[in-house]
């Protein structure tokens, strides 16, 4: 299928096999871990050559080849055009060798059905050393190198062991309020689909920061960086009326979704801020949604709870994000008026390859039922886990597996194409009978 076979590329094993006798010092047997995302480049065109139905199973082509060459390698589809790579070596000058190898290797035309066809590939890598790794920052920066590959033509890699990876926030906190007023700000939309109805139903909007110096700069970074200079109200404001603009374009489309944007706990004890918002959206009649931690209610929760009672009440649906990542507490859940309750992905992303993340999630999805509210799973990456959280009943789900955050354009034409379908094709059809739903609702 791919003609000739290409060299295999050594990772950690053989590598250190070959610098055995060579007197490596201590630090070279050092374990790093390597997360690398897979983008082709080019899926729009292969799709007009190829045809749809053949153009979505050409990531599986490319992860076929790159199988062959690094057979250490760990593999996953995490969308019909992205593949994730994950693996340990010794450095991080040689994870991105071998991902420099792998490109290189795609330098070639593959034969697709007996046409030959060049794939261009983009590459976001992003290693730390083992002991220092958390799984869900090691994805981010993946996810932030991948973005930067985008908007550079190059590989990106982020070390997050290295001095140039820290932010300075002092920094940080001084560019922030140019950056709102000079366009440095934009959003991108991920989808959420109903495992159910195997259709889109809502949106969450990501807002971004492409830093004219640093490139684009993570959220965790500068959302943290606007709480501490007061700029938080400003940057959501912001957010909020660029949604509601986004909004009417995707309705002009045919796309009447709510979107959801995220509200920071600062913002939850501001009465002047949940005035205002409560103005702008009933001003609009936009479908808006507040995504909300649990972790921002504890912060003063007798206020915390009164404004989101006043949000309620004009019909802005609350969601609670990253359920499960902080001190998750009964007492506070059961007085929320939200309508959705989101898994954080840190227990989705291994669900298949831990033994207590699905007892935890299974768990949270019939206490969540229980309390009549609706469960989004974010971080969906494989069929497995999306095969695992159809039989324990999961509402709605969010990943890369249907789609990666995307601008706004690329969103509707996501929508256009029924998208989601096209990566339901990857995996086995996660519909059910309706007898099955009754069962385990």
């Amino acid at each position: 299928m791919h003609g000739e076979a290409p060299m295999r590329i050594p990772t950690m094993r053989s590598r250190r096999a070959k610098g055995d006798g060579e007197g490596r010092s201590p630090a070279a047997t050092e374990v790093w871990r390597a997360i690398s995302l897979c983008e082709i480049a080019n899926f729009q065109s292969l799709r007009r050559h190829l045809g749809r139905p053949r153009a979505d199973t050409v990531v599986q082509d490319v992860a076929s080849q790159i199988g062959t060459m690094a057979r250490d390698v760990r593999l996953a589809v995490a969308g019909r055009a992205l593949l994730e790579l994950s693996f340990e070596t010794e450095s991080a000058e040689a994870a991105q060798a071998i991902v420099e190898d792998l490109s290189r290797s795609f330098s070639r035309a593959m034969d697709l059905d007996g046409e030959r066809h060049l794939v261009q590939l983009r590459w976001g890598i992003a290693v730390v050393l083992a002991g220092d790794d958390d799984d869900v920052r090691l994805t981010e920066a993946a996810e932030l190198a991948l973005a930067q590959a985008r908007a550079e033509s190059r590989i990106v890699m982020l070390d997050l062991c290295h001095g140039d990876v820290a932010i300075d926030r002092a920094e940080l906190m001084r560019d922030l309020p140019r950056a709102i007023v000079s366009g440095q700000l934009f959003l991108q939309y991920q989808p959420k689909v109903n495992v159910r109805q195997e259709a889109v139903t809502g949106v969450e909007a990501l807002v971004r920061w492409q830093h004219p110096m640093r490139g684009l700069i993570l959220p965790g970074d500068f959302i943290s960086a606007a709480e501490e200079s007061n700029e938080i109200a400003g940057l959501t404001l912001w957010t909020l009326r660029q949604v509601i603009a986004d909004y009417q374009v995707m309705v002009a489309h045919g796309h009447d979704l709510p979107v959801f944007i995220n509200i920071s706990g600062v913002l939850l004890a501001d009465d002047a801020f949940v005035g205002e918002a409560c103005r702008i959206i009933g001003d609009s009649g936009a479908r808006i949604g507040f995504e909300i931690t649990e972790t921002a209610v504890i912060r003063d929760p007798e206020i915390a709870i009164r404004h989101l009672q006043q949000f309620s009440d004009i019909g802005i649906p609350l969601a609670i994000d990253d359920y499960g990542a902080g001190l998750s507490s009964l007492a506070y859940l059961k007085q929320l008026p939200a309508t959705e309750l989101k898994i954080d992905k840190m227990f989705v992303m291994q669900l298949t390859s831990s033994n207590r993340d699905p007892l935890i999630v299974r768990s949270t999805i019939d206490l969540a039922h229980a309390l009549e509210m609706e469960v989004t799973a974010e971080g969906v990456e494989t069929p497995a886990a999306l095969a695992l959280l159809s039989v324990m009943g999961c509402d709605m789900v969010q990943g890369f597996l249907i789609s990666r955050p995307i601008a706004l354009d690329a969103f509707i034409r996501f929508l256009d194409e029924e998208g989601h379908k096209a990566s339901t094709a990857l995996r086995p059809s996660f519909a059910r009978p309706d007898g099955f739903w009754r069962k385990s609702g």
